[in-house]
């Protein structure tokens, strides 16, 4: 079977990455996700395994549509009732490339229209359609007279660890967290610092993954296990992964530390880090108290951009200055607002452009000499 994981723009290149780590096989580079071949069981371990990917998606069928007709047709003869009964709901969404010169909206309703056609010739009923939450969520993808229709394993999007029990003002996603702390080159062992924790979501991610946790293990339930070809035995087989992936875990991680000034924040952060049941450091400190000791250490942070938090030139000032006093530490920035790396005076060892929400980011990384 073909999966397909989808990527945060910019993250393709980790995740594969991360993907051929995880031992899945035939990965390989694609624009905006990553695909590999395996069976049901690997599609369930990688909503459990992956920290980076956002949805994973298994292909249904492919085949030609030069028209909306063609779609149809083609939408309609996919074995719909391996996947679905009549009690089940579903919900579908697509993509139309300009070349079809359809809008997506009307794709969608007129693949909607085959799987209830179907499920009517063969049953005499049919599913009911749900918009918030679907059992079974279909996304179609149209281009260059060829459909692709996927269904997503995932359900709720990925990012949606289970764990998370507050968040700040702007948190940032727990999957874009983890591209970052992989893209910034951590290797897992040095000491780790965050100056802006916020609401944990940088220092928790990187202590699970030094710690080899998977991150899916705090969900309740994914979309899978709500399809109607997930029975009784395919449960039991999905409790003896869970539990094998829960005796992977390892020992304490690094020391992972994370500042901030807001003391109702910090109490949100720890609240967090127990839930995935870590122990973290975190407390109150300023950036100008940040200093150099002697050890390396890697510093990863995601300053405001003052678009949805106020942020004013000191603090941009007392980053540039903290940043550059640092001797011998590694650092990666999420920058979202130019002025906030203006007063770095290094030249920067890599660069990688990212989105945070609908914000063109960049992911910035020094080496302090």
């Amino acid at each position: 079977m073909e999966f397909y994981v989808t990527a945060g723009p910019g993250t393709e290149s980790a995740l594969r990455d991360e993907l051929s780590e995880l031992g899945f096989r035939s990965v390989r580079l694609n624009r905006g996700g990553i695909p590999f071949f395996g069976e049901w069981e690997d599609g369930w371990r990688a909503c459990l395994e992956t920290r980076l990917g956002q949805r994973v998606m298994v292909v249904m069928g492919r085949f030609p549509a030069r028209d909306l007709q063609q779609l149809y047709d083609g939408a309609r003869e996919l074995p719909w009732l391996d996947v679905i009964t009549p009690k089940h709901t579903f919900a579908v969404a697509a993509y139309a490339h300009e070349s079809c010169g359809e809008n997506p909206n009307f794709v969608a309703l007129k693949v909607k229209d085959a799987i209830v056609d179907s499920m009517r010739e063969q049953l005499g009923q049919r599913s009911s359609v749900s918009k918030e939450d679907p059992d079974l969520r279909v996304f179609v993808y149209w281009a260059r007279e060829k459909a692709t229709v996927y269904l997503d394993l995932s359900g709720e999007p990925l990012f949606k660890r289970g764990y998370r029990q507050a968040g700040g003002e702007a948190p940032i996603k727990e999957t874009l967290a983890a591209a970052v702390l992989r893209m910034s080159g951590w290797d897992r062992k040095t000491p780790l610092v965050d100056p802006m924790c916020g609401s944990g979501t940088l220092v928790i991610e990187a202590a699970l993954w030094a710690a080899n946790i998977a991150p899916g293990l705090w969900r309740q339930r994914f979309g899978f296990e709500r399809w109607a070809n997930f029975g009784e035995d395919e449960a039991k087989r999905l409790a003896v992964l869970r539990g094998q992936l829960r005796g992977q875990g390892h020992g304490q991680p690094p020391r992972i530390t994370g500042f901030d000034l807001d003391d109702a924040v910090l109490a949100t952060a720890q609240e967090n880090a127990r839930a995935a049941g870590l122990r973290l450091s975190l407390r109150k400190m300023p950036l100008r108290e940040l200093q150099a000791d002697g050890t390396r250490r890697m510093l990863v942070a995601n300053p405001p951009y003052g678009v949805r938090l106020d942020a004013d030139n000191q603090l941009y000032q007392e980053l540039c200055a903290a940043v550059q006093r640092l001797h011998g530490w590694r650092v990666a920035l999420i920058v979202g607002n130019p002025r906030a790396i203006a007063g770095i005076h290094l030249r920067p060892e890599a660069e990688y452009p990212l989105k945070n929400g609908s914000i063109d980011c960049r992911l910035v990384i020094y080496e302090v000499p």
